[in-house]
């Protein structure tokens, strides 16, 4: 028998339509385009606006996409995975509340937060759900609104984030197309370099803890990009040498869109020149979850079947990974 694998067979995105730019920010705080762009690579980031609107808010939106491409009905999927780390709510799973929102009546969910690897990890939880041969249609979402967590006083990382979603379907394939293999790693050891300091159960909220700004996203940003750098570099190199690949078998480089001189370094360390990378920073700023797919959202139509593409991410906690996609359509 031919070996089962997971391929994607539709994409769908959403960015809202607010737009945040390098300029509204120096009248923010201190700092200016120039500064921001040359260590970032950022110009404008997406910012989802008005009450009553969370994450499900941009994830529900890319799912619909996805299906009007795919000429599917929401009854047909069997499983919604939601890679975030800014859930709607502690509970329900703000997959459950995607599912709701787009009549996938017949489907179980659940959320999977590995902050920026969120998408990656998901991923291959899904294509593993596909490959044994009791799920047909899987969706997997990468969607956070980092606009609620970020602190528009703190001029190191509220230049960073935007909100966005996105989705793909994952499908039984038996031709050799789809997700080929995975390097997943974490080290919780990082959490001291970048986390939320209140909010869970280590630290509960209280006015004290709101008082103190705990409940924003806190990161000693040197740390965070000497492990980054590392991580993302050398998981995509040993993706590549385990399945005897060099940079000239790779189409496109698709990276967690944190930083360009993370996603250069990974570039380089793979033997890939710019014309082969997906950037799309300077637009949507550090999406978290959402990046990656939002990538394969705008290109999907300069992919051609049968195109490897390399996924790599590197996440706060620590995580990161690198996975090996053949692009089936």
């Amino acid at each position: 028998m031919s070996r089962i694998t997971a391929a994607i067979t539709a994409v769908g995105g959403y960015v809202p339509d607010t737009v945040l730019t390098n300029a509204d920010l120096e009248k923010m705080v201190d700092t200016n385009d120039e500064w921001i762009r040359t260590r970032t690579g950022i110009s404008e980031r997406r910012i989802l606006k008005g009450p009553g609107k969370g994450t499900s808010d941009l994830g529900a939106p890319a799912v619909m996409d996805l299906l009007r491409k795919r000429k599917m009905d929401a009854s047909e999927i069997d499983c919604i995975i939601c890679a975030t780390v800014t859930p709607d709510m502690t509970f329900p799973a703000t997959a459950n509340i995607i599912s709701d929102k787009v009549g996938a009546i017949n489907a179980w969910s659940f959320d999977i937060g590995a902050a920026c690897s969120g998408f990656l990890f998901a991923l291959t939880t899904g294509a593993t759900l596909v490959e044994s041969g009791r799920y047909k249609k899987v969706i997997v979402v990468g969607a956070d609104k980092m606009s609620a967590i970020v602190d528009y006083t703190d001029r190191n990382n509220c230049i960073l984030f935007g909100d966005a979603g996105g989705a793909v379907l994952l499908e039984p394939d038996e031709n050799g197309y789809g997700i080929l293999d995975s390097l997943l790693r974490t080290d919780g050891s990082g959490r001291n370099f970048l986390h939320m300091k209140a909010g869970g159960s280590l630290k509960p909220p209280t006015v004290e803890t709101v008082l103190a700004k705990e409940h924003f996203i806190y990161q000693e940003g040197q740390s965070v990009f000497k492990f980054a750098v590392k991580g993302m570099a050398d998981i995509s190199a040993d993706l590549l040498a385990r399945n005897g690949l060099t940079g000239d078998d790779i189409a496109w480089l698709v990276p967690h869109q944190a930083n360009l001189r993370i996603i250069d370094a990974t570039a380089n360390r793979m033997g890939l020149p710019k014309e082969k990378v997906m950037i799309n920073i300077n637009k949507y700023g550090n999406t978290t979850a959402a990046t990656i797919p939002l990538c394969l959202w705008e290109w999907q139509d300069r992919l051609n079947k049968g195109d490897n593409l390399v996924l790599a991410a590197f996440g706060g906690g620590f995580t990161w990974g690198a996975t090996l996609v053949k692009w089936a359509y």
